[in-house]
């Protein structure tokens, strides 16, 4: 995440990104030291994807210190476009978030809150087991309820997203809990990010703890 925002890419390369890297891991076994090779080239293959300019091959060498050669990136690259059968067009988060968002009427608050929310998700295993569809509408479920600091979730939302409250709440509830566990650990460059006026400051938002109430 750090590499993607160092290089000011789109949210849908993120998002692309921690996708072909989800689906390459689950078909391929790599070793350890590899996994930062895997990280880089999925984002050069998603940035093919997504973006106008591309960030070249030798800016990646350097963001990973040298640890790869040009010729390794390249073929992971063919390694990977042809475990995945040069399948980039998938449905990721982002493109229910967009239209999710427009649904709930968001503004700026509850629109950078909620993608705080969902990238937070982007490195926890667990949340693997959810649908793009079903991340998007708990993120912003869970962002409402931020704001207003009641469960807040409309009929209208509920006809777009296809969602009820409670298909929520289990996965808002678990992010309620990345949320309030944000800023500790090695994994917090979200919370970092989002602790910005870029971003505004939506990481110093108090989570939403009561949905943690039975």
């Amino acid at each position: 995440m750090q590499v993607h925002y160092k290089f000011d890419l789109m949210d849908e390369t993120l998002f692309l990104t921690v996708n072909i890297i989800d689906r390459f891991l689950a078909r391929q076994t790599v070793i350890r030291k590899k996994l930062q090779l895997v990280g880089v080239t999925a984002m050069l293959l998603a940035c093919k994807y997504e973006e106008v300019s591309v960030p070249i091959v030798e800016d990646l060498i350097i963001i990973c210190d040298r640890a790869y050669t040009r010729a390794e990136i390249l073929e992971m690259e063919k390694l990977m476009v042809n475990t995945l059968q040069f399948n980039m067009s998938v449905p990721t988060p982002y493109v229910f978030m967009r239209r999710f968002l427009k649904a709930a009427e968001s503004d700026k608050q509850l629109e950078l809150l909620s993608f705080f929310i969902i990238e937070l998700c982007l490195v926890e295993y667990e949340m693997l087991k959810f649908q793009p569809s079903l991340l998007a509408a708990a993120s912003i479920y869970t962002a409402q309820c931020c704001i207003k600091k009641f469960k807040h979730w409309t009929r209208t939302i509920e006809l777009h997203t296809s969602y009820s409250e409670d298909q929520l709440l289990a996965c808002s509830r678990m992010m309620v809990d990345f949320h309030q566990k944000a800023s500790v650990g090695k994994l917090t460059g979200v919370h970092r990010k989002y602790s910005t006026f870029k971003f505004g400051y939506a990481a110093r938002s108090e989570p939403a703890l009561f949905l943690l109430d039975n």
